[in-house]
């Protein structure tokens, strides 16, 4: 590609990514301005539309990781990436069928306005240590998973455009920070909205398109998926990637195991389920979330595989480049440059859900019982979520700027094991389990991200992963806990 190409396509990227994020921008603040109290600020007033909860929650679970990472995977991996996509679809699906109406359900009955506060009110005999160790825990992790956004936007606008990195950090952050300020959940859900539906369009028509694309250029690797699949050797075109025995079942189920951390103890996707307005909103959400869902495992790993028919199995550097590099060889740059806009802006929606679920968690669960404990009215209580929102926004970005990225990637590598599969068993025996008792939450807390930290700290998470072992044990200790530590006899159990 000449020197004036690269250029020209670099501008009509520039230009869609101003245009698009400028909209983002103005569409946020735009439907977040009814924010009245803190409940607006945290749960959007519970009053989400169902389809615009189940995008919302689409769009934050799945982010760059369907638009770049299972793509990039599938194309490192080749057919047996469908192993985590099978874990993660299933987990969803579950999670949409099982968890999400009961969750909005038990928000509604407790009056919850954050993920922490349903289980303090639910578990009442324990309400202030639950808040204590579930908010600072949550806060803790996210704050650090909010840097790493961060730091990905700074290395994707480098990638891009040149920008230094750090500059790209601080306008990752000032593109972030006005909307999700001003407005909230609500404003960051409608936000997510609009790149859930960008996702899905990537997700369904480049694989179309690249199908065609393949079957008539004499000049890519293969004419088919099956046939480039063949050509790379077993460990691409085997179900279990070339392996036998007990390396097989590992592999297995250590993919498999992403299913365990959807089980609602993700808290900025179980808030979007908590969100939702009515009983017939949750049906649709549902039906939404479900089809979405389906729709875009199978279109990312068409896209990874169809990048192998392009580039051959060694032809791109960085397999996280496979679903750009599809997409600037399919589509006019225009047309790129709306797809790959439509990535960078997915990363961004994690990081304002994350930034939003920790000032919330913090404002409303430690600042606000304990340090205003009167006369604390809506507007006192949107006034400190705004604050605090800001506050961890800056210092996440300091954060990033002054913290290894190694170290800050691999706090982040702990959080879908030590939150999520320590919350999912928390959720799952609240709400299924009569007996399971408030005084047994903050053992199974400190027992989930202990036992994670030690598990990959060890290294056996080359073993087994630490996302199906942390299910199991925390899930153990819970039922210890439970019949080991009395309830208090004041504590109602609902």
């Amino acid at each position: 590609m000449s020197g004036d190409s690269i250029v020209e396509g670099q501008t009509q990227i520039l230009i869609v990514l101003v245009l698009y994020l400028s909209f983002l921008i103005g569409f946020g603040i735009y439907q977040g301005r009814k924010a009245k109290s803190g409940k607006d600020f945290a749960i959007a007033g519970r009053q989400l539309p169902g389809w615009i909860a189940a995008l919302s929650e689409r769009a934050t679970g799945e982010s760059a990781w369907a638009l770049l990472g299972l793509p990039g995977f599938a194309y490192a991996a080749g057919l047996s990436a469908i192993w985590v996509a099978v874990g993660c679809v299933a987990g969803i699906i579950v999670a949409w069928t099982v968890f999400a109406g009961r969750l909005r359900r038990e928000a509604e009955k407790y009056d919850a306005t954050t993920f922490i506060d349903y289980i303090a009110r639910r578990h009442s005999d324990a309400e202030k240590w639950i808040r204590i160790l579930g908010s600072v825990t949550v806060v803790f992790f996210f704050f650090f998973y909010v840097g790493a956004q961060f730091l990905g936007g700074g290395k994707t606008l480098n990638a891009l455009f040149g920008v230094d990195p750090k500059i790209g950090m601080l306008i990752t952050a000032v593109i972030i920070l006005p909307y999700t300020v001003l407005g909230g959940l609500k404003s960051v859900a409608y936000t997510d909205t609009v790149q859930a539906i960008v996702m899905i369009l990537t997700l369904t028509i480049a694989p179309i398109v690249g199908l065609v694309y393949i079957a008539n250029h004499p000049d890519v690797f293969a004419h088919s998926v099956s046939s480039a699949l063949e050509m790379s050797g077993p460990e691409y075109s085997t179900i279990l990637g070339g392996l036998v025995g007990g390396a097989a079942f590992v592999f297995v189920i250590a993919e498999f195991s992403w299913f365990f951390g959807y089980l609602g103890g993700m808290p900025q996707l179980s808030i979007r389920f908590m969100a939702i307005k009515d009983e017939k909103n949750a049906k649709l959400a549902r039906n939404v979330g479900v089809s979405w869902t389906i729709l875009a495992y199978i279109g990312a790993l068409l896209i990874g595989w169809i990048g192998i028919a392009i580039f051959g199995p060694t032809g791109l550097e960085d397999q996280e480049a496979v679903m750009p590099s599809v997409m600037l060889k399919l589509f006019p740059p225009f047309l790129a440059a709306i797809f790959i806009t439509g990535a960078i802006a997915a990363m961004l929606s994690t990081a304002d859900s994350l930034l939003i679920l920790s000032a919330t968690e913090l404002s409303e669960n430690l600042l606000k019982p304990f340090v205003y404990k009167d006369d604390f009215d809506p507007k006192r209580s949107l006034k400190l979520s705004r604050i605090t929102t800001v506050a961890l926004g800056v210092i996440a970005l300091v954060t990033a700027y002054l913290v290894p990225s190694k170290l800050i990637y691999t706090i982040v590598g702990y959080t879908w094991a030590g939150i999520g599969d320590t919350f999912s068993v928390i959720v799952i025996m609240t709400l299924f389990w009569k007996r399971f008792h408030g005084r047994a939450v903050p053992p199974t807390i400190v027992a989930g991200l202990l036992f994670t930290i030690f598990w990959i700290s060890s290294g056996l998470e080359e073993v087994v992963s630490a996302r199906l072992m942390t299910f199991i044990v925390t899930a153990v200790v819970a039922v210890i806990a439970t019949y080991a530590l009395k309830p208090r006899e004041a504590a109602a159990t609902a």
